[in-house]
């Protein structure tokens, strides 16, 4: 081959190369998330999903583990309130909540809420959920404690609900802390309050079902 072919054919190699390496993936035909598309007449290039669908794994159909609500709601009941000994207005009552752990409560369940408990609740409910946390103690409201009687008997859908959703001054956490550790942090809640009152009756038992010992009746 002459030196001018094998020229030619290099230069026309290089060309057919750098061409393909040139069409980037940005530059493919495809809708942006939020940018118009004149495809569609409403002109949005994001779009609803498909009505009655749901993506795989957000069924969400066991609405006791997901909310801490009973499945058939009292709509017509509402929580009645009262104020307590700092003239703040509390729940009294607790409609609607589940009274029973909708997971099984054993002690590796009871590590991992006391684990879960002290990186997210402890710094303002205090190590033994009597509110004396680092943050109150430090000019911040003072949340409730857990060993009166009003929240010794609330049922355990409340705690749940509480943390998913927040409260007062507290706020939501649901999306820090995955379902089954909200569970897990309501049951140490519930050994808190059975070991800080040992010498009450254990109401705990009796509101949410739950046994001394962890389990679930």
């Amino acid at each position: 081959m002459s030196r001018n072919s094998l020229l030619w054919t290099f230069l026309i190699a290089a060309v057919a190369v750098g061409a393909g390496c040139r069409y980037d993936m940005q530059d493919q035909p495809r809708l942006k998330p939020f940018k118009q598309s004149d495809f569609y007449a409403d002109k949005r290039g994001s779009r609803d999903l498909p009505a009655g669908t749901v993506a795989r794994g957000h069924l969400k159909a066991d609405k006791a583990l997901y909310t801490g609500k009973v499945d058939n709601p009292d709509a017509a009941a509402v929580a009645q309130t009262a104020t307590d000994s700092s003239g703040r207005a509390v729940m009294t009552t607790f409609p609607n909540a589940v009274t029973e752990f909708p997971i099984p409560v054993d002690r590796a369940v009871v590590d991992r809420g006391e684990q879960r408990y002290k990186v997210f609740c402890s710094v303002c409910h205090g190590p033994l959920g009597d509110g004396n946390g680092m943050i109150p103690r430090r000019g911040f409201i003072k949340p409730p404690t857990f060993h009166d009687d009003r929240l010794r008997n609330a049922p355990v859908g409340h705690y749940f609900d509480v943390i998913t959703n927040g409260l007062g001054n507290m706020s939501g956490y649901a999306s820090q802390i995955p379902v089954t550790d909200r569970w897990a942090i309501v049951a140490y809640i519930r050994a808190l309050q059975l070991t800080q009152n040992e010498s009450a009756a254990a109401p705990a038992a009796g509101a949410d079902g739950a046994k001394p010992n962890g389990g679930t009746k």
